[in-house]
């Protein structure tokens, strides 16, 4: 997160306590039923976007957003105003004004910038030609832990990331931890049987220290889980371990530090237009 975005998280969007005027969505007086029917129709079959940030990073890499609610839209669209200026006219159509303390009964936790959106899922492919790695996270038990991977893999161009096992990385939980930047990248569910095709390096002690070698612009990097490390079945599908490097008597990095070190090898390797990747 960056200086200006920090100040956007902490921000509720009350400071403005005014509401939208006329052509502003719904204005403070009008009755917000509904859209809160609306969003009911939605949300099952849809991606909840958990605070401004989520939103502004959905709407620039593309996300269709059918439903957009601020409790505070003229504070939102101040917000954009600062720190999305590119988005501001796109997200004055999206936004619609409901009163405050709505979102409490929309969402688990609402955000402190008071901005809730629904957006339809991206099922997009992983390109045929990588020019970049894909992320491979094997059986993940954290949310916040992939989705603080996901804005990771979108912050270096990654290709893509995928999980094995039972965690969704699509969940709100994960969304959320990722700033709605699932739209920036591929994220994907994958057994480790159907994995995409290239060389498979697989994050383990007893392997390859890293700085030896050079990670090949389609290569599968897999990361185990911080408590049980690499499955056996992935283990088994791997082409090459390769290690971390690490100061001796410290047992481990946590997941997300492993995938910006690793990341950051693969970038550090390449003239810096061409380490943007797929993802970007």
């Amino acid at each position: 997160m960056t200086a200006r975005e920090g100040r956007g998280e902490g921000r509720g969007t009350a400071a403005t306590g005014t509401s939208g005027g006329a052509g502003s969505g719904t204005g403070g007086g009008t009755d917000a039923a509904p859209l809160l029917r609306r969003w009911r129709r939605l949300a099952d079959g849809t991606v909840l976007l958990d605070g401004f940030h989520a939103l502004k990073h959905a709407v620039r890499f593309g996300a269709r957003v059918p439903l957009a609610l601020a409790e505070d839209r003229a504070a939102a669209l101040a917000l954009a105003e600062e720190l999305a200026p590119d988005l501001t006219g796109t997200l004055d159509g999206l936004l619609r004004e409901v009163p405050r303390g709505t979102l409490s009964a929309l969402v688990p936790r609402p955000h402190p910038t008071g901005v809730a959106a629904l957006a339809v899922r991206d099922d997009t492919a992983l390109p045929a030609v990588r020019s970049a790695p894909v992320v491979v996270l094997d059986e993940p038990r954290h949310l916040g832990n992939v989705g603080a991977v996901i804005r990771l893999a979108a912050g270096a161009g990654a290709a893509g990331v995928l999980t094995t096992g039972t965690v969704d990385p699509w969940h709100p939980g994960v969304v959320r931890a990722s700033a709605g930047l699932h739209f920036a990248t591929c994220v994907r569910r994958c057994e480790p049987s159907a994995l995409p095709p290239g060389p498979l390096y697989a994050l383990d002690p007893e392997g390859r220290d890293i700085r030896g070698l050079s990670l090949p612009d389609d290569a599968l990097v897999a990361f185990g889980s911080e408590r049980h490390g690499l499955s056996d079945a992935l283990r088994e599908h791997a082409d090459h371990l390769v290690a971390l490097p690490m100061r001796a008597q410290v047992s481990s990095y946590n997941l997300a530090t492993s995938v910006a070190m690793t990341l950051y090898h693969w970038m550090a390797g390449k003239a810096p237009e061409a380490a943007r990747g797929d993802g970007a």
